[in-house]
């Protein structure tokens, strides 16, 4: 728990320049794939560009992995790539006809609703957060914060 505490501000800044990259990543994407006339050519080119730097990181860092799969780890925690394969395709083809903010917007919902389920449920092995008044109060305030950011 102290580990968490000390690292909070580190840890915040870390998810909000994620957060800041989101809508830029979007951005390039949604334009390389209008550019390409192709939005799987430019999500592949992404997912390329990704699985380079990760790679390269993952060497430079960690060094070279011992196994690609640990024991006793259920089958469903290596499919995340799916998710980021339909985000990547689905902003990358909406963001040029409903725009960058709607579509982000958007997305930011999805993720407020599934993060409460998860932190309720503990789901995947996360872990569990009961939704207090507070947060539930919390969330359903940054939903109509992103309704109005979309409202004309």
């Amino acid at each position: 728990m102290g580990d968490i505490q000390q690292n909070t501000a580190y840890y915040a800044i870390i998810m909000l320049f994620a957060g800041i990259g989101i809508p830029i990543m979007a951005t390039l994407n949604a334009g390389l794939g209008a550019k390409l006339q192709s939005p799987a050519l430019a999500a592949t080119i992404l997912f390329f560009v990704g699985m380079v730097t990760s790679a390269g990181y993952m060497l430079i860092f960690e060094g070279v992995p011992k196994s690609l799969s640990g024991p006793q780890i259920p089958f469903y925690f290596y499919l995340g790539g799916l998710f980021v394969v339909y985000y990547v395709l689905g902003i990358t083809w909406v963001a040029p006809h409903f725009g960058i903010g709607n579509a982000v917007s958007f997305v930011l919902l999805g993720q407020l609703i599934s993060m409460m389920a998860i932190d309720q449920f503990g789901l995947m092995g996360a872990p569990q957060t009961t939704i207090t008044l507070q947060r539930f109060a919390g969330i359903v305030l940054m939903a109509i914060g992103v309704f109005l950011v979309v409202r004309k």
